[in-house]
């Protein structure tokens, strides 16, 4: 089930919030966890009931491997030695964190890398081996990675309560489950069991209704004209001038933030509904000035993962820089797999790896740039960067990259020749500039145009989510953006980040 779609929208969610309420007004608060639970598999199984079985026996597991470490280590330790000093019958907690994590990475690796390593077997060793077409779980990616946290948590002691329903209600918790944010334990389950969250808060089903609006608008109306055409510009066009070129890579570059972000808006501002909270995942990366900070701001919630459960235990900035330098770029290889079985996705983040040494080198020299020269540089290589992580093959990145830097030709408006014929002798033509991928003409490049000033110069909705009121003018707003959004889904697409 998507949540860009009526039946989600109008059916769905008013049932389970509905029900919640109702529940919860008859304090029967183990009933109201259940619905939720119930309602978020539900979730999860209408896309495919094959899979359901799979994110049971992933949730099952962990909690027995969490609740076994729990058993070992004293609650009031901390520290990463206390598996030294008790240790059950058979294993110890160290052992029974390394069988967690490598039984959620080898689930997470079956599905996702099977036939991506089998195709390279073949191709290296000439080897002919058959592919098992496994198909990717919605949202494996996320609901291994929150796991993979809780484990550890669980053996650093900051897991502080261990049920099973409340355990699978953090799992599975439908907002999250398919696309993040991805959750720490202690950041959700205090909220279930606060009392303030019983009763239906006004206050926060306006703020609610006003992100899911934001979000709703962003992916229908924003996210998928761009990807008109990014997927033209990928996929359909054989060849690519420079204007053409530039118009795919920004295209794509801009659906990216706004189909993810407002699938994340979305999330956020339907759990407000319940009153409960999720963590923010964007911080209006693009205007990051560097390559650290664009991190800081970009899927900040799998930004933190990394940095606690890869960065961190691989040494952190202990030790020589060198080794320093060694773990940043280790962290993202882990980052560009993670999204998708590809080398075009290794290649991404081998690319941000290498940028974010050569930062942190800069600042250890002790050099300096000004905030606009640091902001171009970074944007542009974000965007360049995204080539890679969209393009399906080498053909396809080389075909854009390659108009990006004029290989392609020049191509110029039509009404420019009368004034400037004379740059025909020099190999440039007069023509549609933008080639087959955009159709609206100048009408499409104010659109493209309007929203990357949107991106690049207005507050973003978590900031205006801030400063709303419940006015009247308030009101006629969302209404609005909402019925705007909701009147064009008649094109159902699904978001980039399920794939992942």
């Amino acid at each position: 089930m998507l949540f860009n779609t009526y039946s989600f929208i109008f059916i769905f969610l008013p049932i389970v919030v509905a029900g919640y309420f109702w529940l919860t007004h008859k304090r029967l608060i183990i009933g109201s966890k259940l619905w939720i639970v119930a309602a978020s598999l539900f979730f999860y199984s209408y896309w495919s009931i094959y899979y359901l079985p799979l994110l049971l026996l992933s949730i099952f597991i962990n909690f027995f491997v969490g609740s076994a470490i729990a058993e070992i280590i004293p609650k009031e330790n901390t520290t990463y030695s206390s598996n030294k000093k008790k240790i059950t019958k058979y294993l110890s907690s160290r052992q029974l964190l390394l069988f967690g994590v490598v039984f959620n990475v080898g689930l997470l690796g079956y599905f996702k890398y099977t036939d991506f390593l089998l195709t390279n077997l073949n191709t290296i060793f000439s080897f002919n081996l058959p592919l098992l077409h496994v198909v990717l779980p919605l949202g494996i990616s996320f609901f291994t990675f929150t796991q993979i946290a809780f484990l550890v948590d669980a053996y650093k002691g900051k897991v502080k309560e261990y049920d099973l329903l409340n355990y699978m209600l953090f799992v599975s918790y439908f907002p999250h489950l398919l696309a993040g944010p991805i959750l720490h334990h202690a950041e959700m389950m205090p909220q279930f069991y606060s009392r303030w969250n019983w009763v239906i808060r006004w206050r926060n089903v306006a703020h609610g209704l006003f992100l899911f609006s934001i979000g709703l608008f962003k992916k229908v109306i924003i996210a998928d004209t761009f990807a008109q055409w990014a997927n033209a510009g990928f996929d359909t066009a054989t060849t690519l001038n420079f204007f053409s070129a530039w118009a795919t890579s920004l295209s794509y570059t801009f659906q990216l933030y706004f189909d993810f972000s407002g699938y994340t808006d979305m999330a956020i501002g339907m759990s407000l509904f319940f009153s409960i909270k999720l963590p923010v995942n964007f911080n209006s990366p693009y205007k990051a000035s560097d390559i650290q900070d664009f991190w800081r701001r970009w899927h900040m919630t799998l930004s933190r993962f990394l940095k606690d459960y890869v960065y961190i235990p691989l040494g952190g900035n202990r030790g020589s820089k060198l080794h320093n330098y060694f773990n940043l770029f280790t962290v993202f290889l882990v980052g560009g797999l993670w999204h998708g079985a590809s080398w075009m996705f290794v290649i991404w983040g081998g690319l941000h790896g290498i940028a974010t040494v050569i930062h942190r080198v800069w600042k250890d020299l002790g050099f300096r740039m000004s905030s606009w020269l640091g902001w171009f540089i970074t944007f542009n290589f974000v965007n360049v960067a995204w080539v890679f992580f969209r393009a399906k093959d080498w053909g396809s990145t080389i075909k854009v990259l390659g108009g990006m830097v004029g290989a392609g030709g020049l191509v110029l408006p039509t009404p420019l020749r009368t004034r400037l014929c004379f740059l025909e002798r020099f190999g440039i033509i007069f023509g549609d500039w933008f080639g087959s991928i955009e159709e609206r003409g100048y009408k499409g490049i104010l659109l493209m145009f309007l929203f990357a000033v949107c991106v690049l110069g207005a507050k973003n909705s978590m900031e205006l989510n801030r400063q709303i009121k419940p006015t009247t003018p308030y009101q006629l707003i969302v209404t609005g953006v909402f019925l705007t959004a909701v009147l064009h889904l008649c094109k159902i697409s699904r978001f980039i980040y399920f794939q992942f």
